[in-house]
């Protein structure tokens, strides 16, 4: 039996079903400024529930959205914010880790807008430099396209904490990242990484996409969402995922069966995205217990 991390379930759609508030382009960020303590009090379920990483609540913290909503000025403030309550949970709690997390720049699910790599690097690089003194991890998450990866590493590894890249891959053919590049192709630029995950797809789609992961020879996992898929007529400019729905078929156990699997196939870090929840990653915790398994 081997070790596994258990992360967390998702935290933006968390946020939002518990605060009842219409989702913006600045997401989660909008509900934790509207709503302080709400970020800690989901970290806090998790933990609960079994999970051993609390992931900040600093996807969508970077100064492209933060410009378009008129809260730059903000840009630390609000990374400190989720710090804390990501810090304050896990204080509570006894034990556990914390991955900073970093989203893409522009938007989920759009590597045609990314930007080229002077100028991404530099803006990751800020915001992992801003989390890397409060965390175990840094956590570059949704990584749609080879571009992406590879500035995510490199400004990842301007920090000194362990760097995973988990990328986001087309709902029907999990080999593919989002951009239609084959996710292996991203393997030859990730020397340095610690890990390498898919996050944000169909639960259906992640054994391809970690039959290619575990090529690297790094540790590698999954977590997936619990939305029904994500189509080209969702890939506008900036899109808020009102514009998407959940799956009803993706219950605890259900959503459990498919982390078994990968499991089975090597996995050693597992969680959930959008759209799960606690209850999720608390069934997900007994599967792993049951089948004797240690998580870690």
């Amino acid at each position: 039996m081997a070790d596994i991390t258990l992360l967390d379930g998702g935290m933006g759609q968390e946020l939002i079903h518990r605060a009842g508030d219409q989702p913006t382009p600045l997401w989660s960020t909008q509900v934790m400024i509207d709503r302080p303590g709400l970020v800690r009090a989901v970290h806090s379920d998790y933990f609960d529930a079994g999970a051993t990483i609390a992931t900040t609540n600093t996807y969508a913290i970077h100064r492209d959205r933060l410009v378009n909503a008129g809260v730059e000025d903000q840009f630390n403030a609000l990374h400190q914010a989720a710090l804390d309550e990501a810090a304050e949970a896990r204080t509570s709690h006894g034990s556990g880790r914390i991955a900073g997390a970093i989203g893409p720049l522009g938007a989920s699910y759009r590597p045609d807008i990314h930007p080229e790599l002077p100028v991404s690097v530099p803006l990751y690089a800020e915001v992992a430099q801003v989390l890397a003194p409060h965390v175990d991890v840094i956590l570059f998450e949704t990584v749609a396209s080879v571009l992406h990866a590879r500035a995510a590493l490199e400004a990842g590894l301007t920090t000194d904490k362990p760097v995973w890249i988990a990328v986001t891959i087309d709902d029907e053919n999990g080999a593919l990242l989002r951009s239609g590049e084959p996710v292996a192709d991203i393997l030859p630029y990730m020397e340095g990484a610690a890990a390498l995950l898919a996050n944000c797809s169909a639960p259906e789609a992640m054994p391809a996409a970690l039959e290619q992961l575990a090529k690297s020879g790094l540790p590698f996992g999954a977590y997936a969402n619990g939305f029904t898929q994500i189509t080209n007529d969702f890939l506008q400019d900036a899109p808020t995922v009102d514009s998407l729905s959940a799956r009803r078929d993706m219950g605890p156990e259900a959503y459990a069966d498919q982390v078994m699997t990968w499991v089975e196939m090597g996995a050693t870090i597992v969680g959930g995205c959008c759209e799960t929840g606690p209850d999720h990653i608390a069934e997900i915790a007994r599967r792993l217990a049951a089948a004797g398994h240690v998580i870690v």
